[in-house]
């Protein structure tokens, strides 16, 4: 199954992250199908703390890929993809 979920990026003391699209038995950090945004909590600037490719996005979730718990608050708070909402 494939999921989507945060890979970390960020150095010690600064996360920072991508969403990607990984199968659910491969590791955090692993190799991913797709890489589809990018989210830095600590980034001061509101609009640069999330970019997403909603496209992309949607069309994971149309063939079957489940968000994490993470990227399933990120996607509702940004308005991405309506099948996130459910389990």
């Amino acid at each position: 199954m494939v999921r989507i979920r945060l890979k970390r990026i960020g150095r010690r003391h600064h996360p920072v992250y991508r969403l990607a699209a990984i199968d659910s038995r491969k590791a955090r950090d692993s190799r991913v199908l797709e890489e589809l945004g990018l989210y830095d909590p600590i980034n001061a600037i509101e609009e640069k703390r999330v970019t997403l490719k909603q496209e992309r996005i949607e069309y994971w979730l149309s063939v079957g890929a489940q968000p994490s718990d993470t990227v399933r608050s990120l996607l509702n708070k940004h308005g991405v993809g309506a099948q996130a909402t459910t389990k």
